[in-house]
């Protein structure tokens, strides 16, 4: 039996079409990847120090303070295991009993007790639908599911944190709305997406594809 390493994106591809997933993860095919915007990771690293100025105080930023959802809660404290969970090479990771690893790599934690929630960054172009944070969804499920199989409590939400460009000031600065959007998490999907995910990579390649992987 082949080991396969599995991130949330490798799973949302999965979603997207099982055979695009499996010619992938079983270096047959690869779908064709488009030019990747340069502002969202800039906005993710110069949010990260942002947020690390207010860890190192004690305090939550503006962005989230002022949230009833966020009473009791604080920033994760210990900065030197964000930075690996932080790290797209390491992040958090779960290594099952056949050697299959799934890993991802998150932007932030609250923490309220003994409990750690979730905090991602989303930059968009535009305001939010109703239904933008279902994008997310196994990515949160997922992240939560990593840490609870690295033995830490969490709980049973967590918070995207979106930021939208407003205005430009006289002066050439960018003003974004934020909005932080709390979701309920469900550690079963991902589990459950997880073991599907194995099953079909150790299974014969499936024959209906997309308009990519139909073209191989």
């Amino acid at each position: 039996m082949k080991t396969f390493k599995l991130s949330p994106s490798s799973l949302n591809l999965m979603k997207e079409c099982e055979r695009c997933f499996w010619l992938d993860k079983n270096n047959v095919w690869k779908r064709p990847i488009g030019i990747f915007p340069s502002l969202p990771s800039g906005m993710d690293r110069i949010l990260k120090i942002h947020f690390d100025k207010f860890q190192e105080r004690g305090l939550l930023p503006p962005e989230i303070c002022n949230d009833t959802s966020c009473i009791g809660m604080k920033l994760f404290n210990d900065k030197e295991l964000l930075k690996i969970w932080q790290n797209n090479r390491k992040g958090i990771s779960f290594t099952d009993e056949n050697g299959n690893i799934l890993s991802g790599a998150i932007d932030n934690l609250l923490q309220k007790g003994n409990k750690l929630i979730i905090l991602d960054y989303k930059t968009r172009g535009y305001g939010l639908k109703e239904d933008t944070h279902e994008h997310y969804q196994l990515q949160m499920d997922v992240y939560n599911f990593l840490l609870r199989k690295n033995k830490y409590e969490t709980e049973d939400f967590a918070f995207l944190l979106f930021y939208v460009p407003k205005e430009v000031t006289e002066t050439g600065e960018v003003i974004f709305d934020t909005t932080l959007k709390k979701i309920p998490i469900n550690v079963k999907n991902a589990e459950n997406t997880w073991e599907k995910a194995i099953t079909l990579l150790n299974s014969e390649c499936p024959e209906k594809g997309c308009e990519w992987c139909s073209r191989f």
